[in-house]
């Protein structure tokens, strides 16, 4: 059995085109791939679902706070 898969097209601006490719390139993935990736991720509903998702990526070394 063949498995289908559907075609999703965005119009991005030259911005979010430069801005995706910095997070892909960021992740170690390619754009298409870093965009799957972010469309299964579960969204956010309450403060709770954030301080679980900082509890999972404590520790994360590509994570850090810049200083101004």
């Amino acid at each position: 059995m063949m498995s289908h898969m559907a075609i999703l097209t965005v119009r991005l601006t030259a911005e979010e085109e430069r801005l995706l490719a910095k997070r892909s390139r960021g992740a170690g993935m390619k754009k298409a791939t870093y965009v799957r990736q972010l469309i299964r991720e579960e969204p956010f509903i309450t403060g709770a679902d954030v301080l679980a998702d900082a509890a999972r990526r404590m520790g994360d070394s590509r994570l850090r706070i810049s200083r101004r």
